[in-house]
């Protein structure tokens, strides 16, 4: 990075007449770093972040080894992202309040010890219950860092130059998801499921040291009372809601259990937010609902929603059908979806600085297009497609994917406050992780009913999955050809 991209910013006001009446503490002016400090600092939250989020997703193709190796169902090893996802709904919420309360350093070496805690467990787990728990625990670190690493670059890094590290930052959460297919399919092939976890562990005891070296922010932290009635509200709300997102899919086997879950997690977010709206008066709030006044920051949330709930449905949807379907190997499977991965993490800084010097408009509505057709392209597919379609779709979809998490994860925040970073990144990351939720739900349940009834009319087991998978793609596509409609109204003033 050059000296330019980090050269002293003018200090200006964070006040705003649209706060509230509440007297709330001025920001202090962000501390100037040289560029090698600047680079140490969000180049260790973006690494901690990578890893994390490769984490994520990483036990895709594994799962049936895991399942064949701990002696469990399919439906129980779904726990394994099932719970992850859980973990990371419940905290994502509360960072808003975390980075108010305690250092950026002391968050990172939590995160960090949290992610190494239970990446050793998963290494020894005995059986599926530990296994289970080493990913909880590992979900605790990776909310703490995605927030986090957002909210240091948007407090640290000149408005100018945010489109340029937003597209840096999109690599990490991007391309972590889309590689780990990859990565875990020649881990599998050539060891065992255990050296997924063997493989994380020097990674993150290395970034933490890097890290501590680092990461040395003054702190500008705030002693405010936790209001745990809103803590235990956003765990009912979102756990429950995530939880019953997940079993749609098997909602069939116990369907009581599913409506209850939607009924009690959409009661505890109505009054989760209403507690929030009240707090926020008095500025005790968990989480500021208040970036939702701004029509970009809510627009940017709905179209991450879409981009992560097809992004993820699709990353699920093709080891499924390829390998299920059309019997290649997990190694085949992770190296066409390789070249997708790498074209983000090549294209998304280039569009970052796009970004910075022409705004969102050029980076997102071309990207919600490449998205869309990406989609459009998937729906095409049949058990005689060639390989290297599959191939062409995704780095299609994948540069689509990236434009668009380059433009959100800036102009998502370019609105708000200073003051709101923390709750804005919060809000942020839980929609990616109940988009996330909600798309491999719908892909998967979608293709598992459709592909169930061609079963029970005859069809051969490739052409029932190719033919559910079709339907699937057809909602992902009408998904993302939605997200053009809205990035046209992505205006974004920079007022700070």
């Amino acid at each position: 990075m050059s000296s330019k991209l980090f050269r002293k910013r003018k200090h200006l006001s964070h006040d705003s007449p649209a706060a509230p009446a509440v007297e709330r503490p001025h920001a202090a002016a962000p501390p100037v770093f040289s560029t090698k400090q600047l680079t140490g600092i969000i180049g260790a939250l973006a690494l901690a972040a990578f890893v994390m989020i490769l984490n994520e997703t990483v036990l895709s193709v594994a799962l049936p080894s895991i399942m064949a190796d701990l002696d469990v169902s399919a439906a129980a090893g779904q726990w394994l992202t099932t719970g992850f996802l859980l973990t990371m709904s419940v905290v994502i919420p509360t960072t808003g309040f975390l980075i108010q309360r305690f250092s950026t350093r002391s968050l990172f070496i939590f995160a960090l010890l949290s992610f190494l805690a239970g990446t050793l467990l998963a290494v020894f787990a005995p059986s599926f219950v530990f296994l289970l728990i080493a990913r909880v625990i590992q979900a605790v670190g990776t909310a703490i860092v995605l927030p986090l690493l957002m909210t240091t670059t948007l407090s640290l890094v000149p408005v100018r130059n945010r489109g340029a590290i937003m597209g840096l930052n999109s690599i990490v959460i991007s391309v972590g998801p889309a590689i780990g297919p990859t990565v875990s399919g020649a881990i599998v092939n050539a060891f065992s499921w255990h050296y997924i976890f063997v493989m994380m562990a020097p990674l993150a005891v290395l970034i933490l040291i890097f890290g501590m070296i680092f990461i040395k922010i003054p702190a500008n932290t705030r002693k405010i009372p936790v209001d745990v009635l809103s803590v235990i509200l956003s765990a009912v709300a979102f756990g429950f809601l995530v939880y019953a997102i997940s079993s749609v899919e098997h909602a069939s086997e116990n369907l009581a259990v599913t409506i209850a879950s939607f009924v009690i997690g959409i009661a505890g977010l109505a009054l989760f937010i209403r507690r929030q709206v009240r707090l926020t008066r008095s500025g005790r709030e968990l989480l500021n609902l208040t970036p939702f006044k701004h029509r970009p920051f809510t627009f940017s949330v709905v179209m991450i929603m879409i981009a992560m709930g097809t992004m993820l449905g699709t990353v699920v949807m093709i080891p499924i059908i390829l390998q299920t379907g059309s019997g290649l190997s997990t190694l085949t499977i992770g190296m066409l979806l390789l070249p997708g991965g790498l074209v983000q993490a090549f294209v998304a800084p280039i569009f970052g600085r796009v970004y910075d010097r022409f705004g969102p408009r050029p980076v997102l509505i071309p990207g919600a297009a490449m998205l869309a057709l990406g989609q459009w392209l998937f729906v095409t597919v049949t058990t005689d497609t060639e390989l290297w379609m599959f191939v062409v779709s995704h780095v299609v979809f994948s540069i689509g994917l990236a434009m668009l998490m380059t433009g959100l994860l800036a102009s998502a925040m370019a609105s708000l406050e200073p003051r709101l970073y923390g709750h804005g990144s919060a809000i942020f990351n839980t929609g990616q992780q109940l988009g996330g939720a909600i798309g491999t739900t719908i892909f998967v349940t979608v293709m598992s009913l459709l592909s169930a009834g061609k079963l029970e009319a005859g069809s051969d087991l490739a052409s029932a999955l190719f033919s559910g998978a079709h339907v699937s793609f057809i909602i992902g596509a009408v998904l993302a050809t939605l997200s053009l409609v809205l990035a046209p109204f992505i205006k974004v003033t920079r007022a700070h």
